[in-house]
């Protein structure tokens, strides 16, 4: 199969140390860095200034600001801040999604000094969450609060933590004591914005990105504008065609996370691109606006989770037009978030072949909030979903092998976050006696004689336990097998068995799917019971237990749960991922039925 010819071989140093430790790096220079956003931003203004920079739907068409209007946009909202007596120690929160607005004044914050703290628009929009909400305002201390409409965000905007701050929306709505973001765009000629600019420099911090909260309350990674800016050289390095091709997304990847806010969005800036804000999702309902934005306008890039790839491989299947269009210019398919199933890889490759008769470079990587994130990458063309791949440019890799030779990763380079906000005790836990960072996930080679092979994610060290027996239990890679085996029934699930002699899954079901297989389910104090339904789990469970040895892989039990995943009380991220923990301890009474055989909702094998 012809493939896309412009990447990046993989050439690794590895140092084995007499402890077992391992040192992986790459054999490549790091191109060069420039200090900080502005310098993309006035570059790309001057060499490109009618390009469009950022877009949002607006009505029929698109709203679409140049890199010229977006130049003189931020530097009168950045002197609009300046007049308000803001700088490094007054930080911004924007409580509202993805925007041209929201980019905007991120970039104009940006370019004198001050931080932005976006947070997931879940938190102002769900009561319930109201209060990861309030952990955030109360952590962040901002001076300045915008949201992209007053009334639609008008409980949040009334918390009592917002008392004092001011508050800025596109749409001030019926709201009093709102500010116009009109207003900023008036700028205010009494400031000295060239020597703001000036102070700005690679230790400036940028952001303030909020963790998931998945093993502990949300945490503040400060992000330097250097963290930013050299990941973006690390990215170019590894992908050539980002610097001899303009590129285009029409992206929905929210900015409160650091892979659309920060990977994504200054792809786009470093490399004069161009930002098309996808307003749909991929969940039933939003799908439909996602497909109606790629009939107007289609990426050289596309980045997008697992379940979105496949909603959009069914589109793409029913539409000749579209995969037409959407392959047409097509460089780059981008997992995150999970593996991609071979079977959605196989259907992409193949419809490229049918449409430009190449295969755009399919590929992952492995990075966190802390790290920028990019930090490993696969990019080498390969046929199969799941490597994250090697070290990018100016990255070191610290791997410590068990018995098994799985490895717990510690990283270090200039993509690496200079500590928590606020949280000295935790920045300091969170660094190895040689300053890595301790990442808390799990790698394996996929060839320990090969380096230059990369590397395939394997969990979270945390969320691994033992049995009663001793042995141990990698419950992120069975839960990937469990998901798989249950597929469509589970939408996700986790994985029990601490303490305990049996592993056990409780099942989060797609109720769709379920009343589509004709599963007629009745709850039960927390749990479904159906027998048809016990009966096809016991079937494919059984049917798997056939196939594997060994009980550290063997699921003997199961549980089908009534209540979805809440926000509200910590069970789900705003990322949309299970806190395990969470739910093992909110439904104990549910773990402990599951281990009762006399139960009825029980199935066991």
């Amino acid at each position: 199969m012809k493939r896309t010819s412009e990447f990046l071989a993989h050439s690794v140093a590895r140092e084995d140390r007499p402890d077992g430790t391992i040192l992986l790096r790459s054999n490549y220079a790091l191109g060069p860095v420039v200090e900080k956003t502005g310098v993309w931003l006035q570059d790309w203004a001057k060499k490109v200034p009618d390009r469009t920079f950022i877009a949002e739907r607006s009505g029929a068409g698109w709203r679409e600001e140049s890199y010229a209007s977006t130049l003189q946009k931020v530097r009168a909202i950045a002197s609009a801040l300046l007049a308000r007596g803001m700088g490094p120690d007054t930080p911004i929160i924007i409580m509202s999604g993805n925007g041209v607005d929201h980019g905007l004044l991120s970039l104009a914050a940006q370019y004198v000094g001050i931080p932005t703290a976006p947070v997931a628009e879940q938190y102002s929009l769900i009561h319930g969450a109201h209060g990861r909400l309030r952990h955030a305002i109360e952590l962040v201390g901002p001076k300045m609060a915008y949201v992209i409409d007053a009334d639609q965000y008008g409980e949040a905007l009334a918390l009592d933590a917002l008392d004092g701050i001011e508050i800025i929306a596109s749409r001030t709505g019926q709201k009093p004591n709102v500010t116009p973001f009109e207003e900023l765009l008036k700028g205010d000629a009494s400031v000295d914005l060239a020597a703001a600019y000036a102070k700005v420099g690679p230790e400036s911090v940028a952001k303030i990105l909020m963790t998931s909260g998945s093993t502990s309350a949300p945490k503040g990674v400060m992000t330097t504008q250097r963290m930013m800016c050299v990941n973006q050289t690390m990215l170019a390095d590894a992908l050539p065609f980002l610097r001899t091709r303009p590129p285009r997304v029409v992206d929905w990847l929210p900015w409160n996370h650091v892979f659309g806010g920060s990977h994504n969005f200054n792809m786009m800036l470093a490399n004069g691109g161009s930002f098309y804000i996808d307003d749909g999702k991929p969940v039933k309902g939003l799908f439909d606006r996602t497909l109606e934005n790629l009939s107007m306008v289609t990426g050289t890039l596309s980045f997008n989770v697992p379940a979105g790839y496949s909603m959009l491989l069914g589109a793409l299947q029913n539409d000749t037009d579209l995969r037409k269009r959407f392959f047409q210019d097509l460089d780059l398919v981008f997992y995150a978030g999970a593996s991609l199933p071979q079977e959605i890889w196989t259907g992409f490759e193949n419809m490229a072949m049918e449409v430009k008769g190449e295969i755009p470079l399919m590929t992952s990587s492995w990075g966190l909030t802390e790290t920028a994130p990019a930090t490993m990458m696969q990019s080498e063309p390969i046929d199969r979903s799941g490597i994250v791949g090697v070290p990018m440019n100016g990255v070191t890799l610290k791997l410590i092998p068990d018995e098994d030779m799985r490895c717990e990763m510690r990283v270090k380079g200039p993509n690496l976050m200079p500590g928590y906000f606020k949280a000295p005790d935790k920045t300091k836990d969170a660094f190895d006696e040689e300053g890595f960072f301790i990442t808390g996930d799990a790698m394996q080679f996929i060839d320990m004689n090969d380096v230059n092979k990369g590397m395939k994610f394997d969990g979270r060290i945390s969320e691994d336990f033992k049995l009663l027996t001793g042995t141990w239990v990698r419950a992120a890679q069975l839960r990937m097998d469990m998901l798989t085996c249950l597929a469509p029934l589970a939408t996700d699930l986790v994985i029990t068995g601490a303490d305990r002699d049996q592993i056990g899954v409780m099942i989060f079901p797609d109720m769709a799917e379920l009343k589509r297989e004709g599963f007629d389910v009745n709850d039960q104090d927390g749990a479904y019971v159906c027998k048809l339904l016990q009966g096809e789990i016991h079937r494919r469970l059984a049917e798997r237990a056939r196939e594997i040895s060994g009980s550290s892989t063997l699921i003997s039990r199961a549980i089908v749960l009534s209540e979805p995943a809440s926000m509200p009380e910590g069970e789900m991220t705003a990322k949309g991922n299970l806190n395990f923990r969470k739910v093992l301890t909110r439904r104990k009474d549910l773990l402990e039925r599951l281990y009762n055989n006399a139960d009825p909702v029980t199935v066991s094998i």
